[in-house]
């Protein structure tokens, strides 16, 4: 197969790894890519932007490509699913209007409602005046969520009312995540543990991956601005069999149900950030794609190939496909620049990625070679997975791990996969 790639991050290289390895690939093509991916096997790295999408169109018609697969969620929010639809090119990823899942917290939130599905509730609003009177009469903590793509920085967890009406103003008055926060959900602030559930589809049938905890926050003990993750760990364990279960008969068949009653189309990844409390659990956030960093952590524990897995999604027989998971863990640790998330120092030269790690798998999210020397060039630089028999091992290598790459104004968290 011929495979064209869309996406130049963390979560790319990961899906570049492991599509490298199928068996069924003749040649992989990544758009824009990376430094780092352009290293891998049967690979090239292409100069055309993941949104440019009719470029990306015509390359696939050009050069036979049997398969289009969408890394990040703005080419999906622009529908570049449907234009390869429209030009008869496989692809995995959903379309424009299924992607607003992810696109749009209000539709994502309305969907819900409609299917049943347990979530926090919430209010929506899309001026200053009319959140600013509602926060005046709200109970604290809250939740408020820029509607749009703000790369997982448009979340703000609001202890007082002056930090959400701060922040409320950040949205519609400095519009700092421009058209993303034309409007905004003001949601409860739910107590408990975070997992994540990835889910693939081809609409009909949805098969689970691997369970993943991710870890939001900048610093230690959930401290500091939300990111768009410092690390995570694969399997999750608070998503028993139990859980799971359930969150199959209460979330995912819910959701395709109501897709389907809607006519809405959906091949890819379901992406479901769930909130467990003492006594029951609710679903945060839906993506519409592979999460970063839970790419990262779930993808090495993948046993079977994974090209084979996407080709039963696009062929709409995935209940006949075969997902095989390695009896391991991985625990994968971001490293991030100085500055992040408000900010990132590029240009910044990173040591020791020559050196030998302990079962080990170095993801590059924000780096370019220059000369031969690796430096950073985005807010989060590398995503360090580490693979073991059990978590604890899989966190203690992590660590060791990651003593051995350096750059100046690293900002890691010390305490990925502490609550094991």
């Amino acid at each position: 197969m011929n495979v064209l790639l869309v996406g130049s991050g963390g979560r790319e290289h990961a899906l570049a790894w492991k599509i490298a390895q199928s068996e069924q690939l003749q040649k992989l093509f990544v758009a824009p890519g990376s430094d780092s991916i352009a290293t891998l096997p049967h690979t090239n790295c292409i100069d055309i932007g993941a949104t440019d999408c009719q470029a990306l169109v015509n390359f696939a018609k050009d050069n036979n490509i049997d398969l289009v697969i969408i890394g990040p969620e703005q080419p999906l929010a622009e529908g570049l699913a449907d234009l390869c639809i429209k030009h008869n090119i496989n692809v995995f990823g959903p379309t424009q209007q299924a992607a607003q899942l992810e696109a749009s917290k209000i539709f994502a939130k309305n969907i819900m409602l409609e299917a049943g599905i347990p979530t926090a509730n919430s209010q929506s609003f899309t001026n200053l005046s009319s959140i600013n009177d509602y926060l005046k009469q709200a109970s604290y903590p809250l939740v408020i969520k820029a509607d749009g793509l703000a790369a997982g920085k448009g979340v703000a967890v609001c202890q007082t009312q002056i930090a959400a009406m701060d922040f409320a103003s950040s949205i519609f008055e400095e519009q700092k995540f421009g058209t993303a926060g034309a409007k905004a959900l003001v949601e409860e602030c739910l107590i408990g543990r975070e997992c994540s559930i990835l889910g693939i589809t081809d609409g009909k049938t949805i098969r689970l991956l691997e369970s993943a905890q991710d870890h939001k926050r900048l610093k230690d003990n959930d401290q500091g601005p939300n990111t768009g993750g410092m690390g995570a760990y694969s399997p999750s364990p608070i998503f028993t069999p139990s859980l799971k279960e359930k969150v199959l008969a209460h979330v995912f068949q819910p959701l395709l149900t109501t897709l389907q009653k809607k006519n809405i189309p959906y091949c890819g990844i379901i992406y479901a950030g769930i909130m467990v409390t003492h006594d029951a659990f609710y679903v945060l956030e839906f993506n519409a794609r592979f999460g970063d960093p839970e790419t990262q952590v779930i993808l090495p524990r993948l046993d079977s190939d994974i090209l084979d897995l996407f080709m039963h999604a696009v062929d709409g027989t995935l209940a006949h496909a075969d997902i095989r998971w390695k009896n391991e863990a991985a625990l994968t640790i971001v490293m991030a620049s100085k500055g992040y998330p408000e900010s990132s120092e590029k240009g910044i030269p990173i040591e020791g990625l020559e050196t030998k790690l302990t079962n080990a798998i170095v993801f590059h999210a924000g780096t370019k070679k220059v000369e031969e020397q690796w430096q950073t060039n985005g807010g989060r630089v590398l995503a360090v997975t580490s693979i073991a028999p059990n978590l604890a091992q899989a966190r203690a290598t992590g660590y060791e791990n990651v003593k051995h790459i350096t750059f100046a104004g690293s900002q890691t968290r010390s305490d990925i996969g502490k609550d094991i």
